[in-house]
């Protein structure tokens, strides 16, 4: 048969990208459970999966004929797992096609920065760039007397909470959450209902609180770590994290997991402290 010049005579492409409606979920399951800490982030929405499908198209999945390669959480947030930087092109590629908003780029450093090389040229300037995050992770008791007056919290906290949960994320992010909409609220009350919000407030105010704000493949991971400016030094996050351990381990998930900024050393020696480990590096891209 004539082949014309304008043609192909290349090989069809081994890598295959495709969302999750067209892969066998219990292959992406089986792959997740093998690197559990990494995969907590996107883990919640895979196992959602299983009960709302709908949520599939959101899942990338990178296969080659040897098998699953890969997985691409492209929601809110976008979170790359266990991709070879050989087959990033064809996943930033698939992105673009796609034509995702996103608020940010986060996991393990090595495929988010792999990732946003790719994505960089065509995408926003990103408002910041975070490549050493330490991985840390603790499967025991902890090493540090957990404070007693750490607790969940529940509706009738939710006016003593809120101006704490405002002033850790514009800490950490750099603006309020509050410029952009009520998703913020809605998020912090859905992790009270949840029972995921765990606080230690005096006389209506809070002076340690932290949220589990990820659950999944029997990890929880710890997020948004907060104490009252003022009171910082006194061990209060050290008893605080000790309690939130605790109260996660026997009550959530039996591996408690979080990711730090390296720069943040004291943050670290607290971790450190309580029993955490750490096991990888993590990486943020926010926009």
């Amino acid at each position: 048969m004539r082949r014309w010049p304008w043609q192909s005579t290349a090989e069809p492409s081994p890598v295959l990208v495709r969302d999750a409606r067209h892969v066998d979920m219990a292959s992406v399951l089986d792959f997740c459970r093998r690197q559990p800490v990494e995969a907590a982030l996107l883990g919640e929405h895979v196992e959602a999966m299983l009960t709302s499908p709908q949520l599939r198209d959101q899942l990338l999945c990178v296969s080659t004929p040897e098998g699953l390669q890969g997985l691409c959480w492209t929601g809110g947030n976008m979170v790359p797992l266990g991709i070879d930087t050989s087959l990033m092109p064809e996943v930033a590629a698939e992105v673009r096609r796609r034509n995702r908003r996103y608020s940010s780029i986060v996991g393990p450093a090595r495929e988010v920065l792999a990732l946003w090389d790719l994505l960089a040229p065509h995408a926003p300037p990103a408002r910041d760039v975070r490549p050493e995050q330490p991985s840390m992770v603790i499967a025991e008791d902890p090493h540090v007397e957990p404070d007693p007056e750490v607790r969940l919290t529940t509706e009738d906290d939710i006016e003593a909470l809120m101006p704490a949960c405002v002033a850790m994320f514009t800490e950490e992010v750099g603006y309020s959450p509050l410029s952009v909409g009520g998703g913020y609220e809605r998020r912090v009350r859905s992790l009270v209902a949840a029972g995921r919000s765990l606080a230690r407030i005096e006389d209506g105010r809070v002076v340690f609180k932290a949220e589990l704000g990820t659950i999944a493949l029997g990890v929880t991971q710890v997020q948004g770590v907060w104490v009252a400016p003022e009171l910082r030094g006194q061990g209060l996050a050290r008893a605080g994290m000790a309690a939130v351990v605790a109260y996660a381990r026997a009550q959530v998930a039996p591996t408690v997991s979080l990711y730090v900024n390296a720069y943040n050393t004291a943050a670290i020696r607290v971790y450190d402290a309580v029993g955490f480990r750490r096991v990888g590096t993590f990486a943020t891209v926010l926009f």
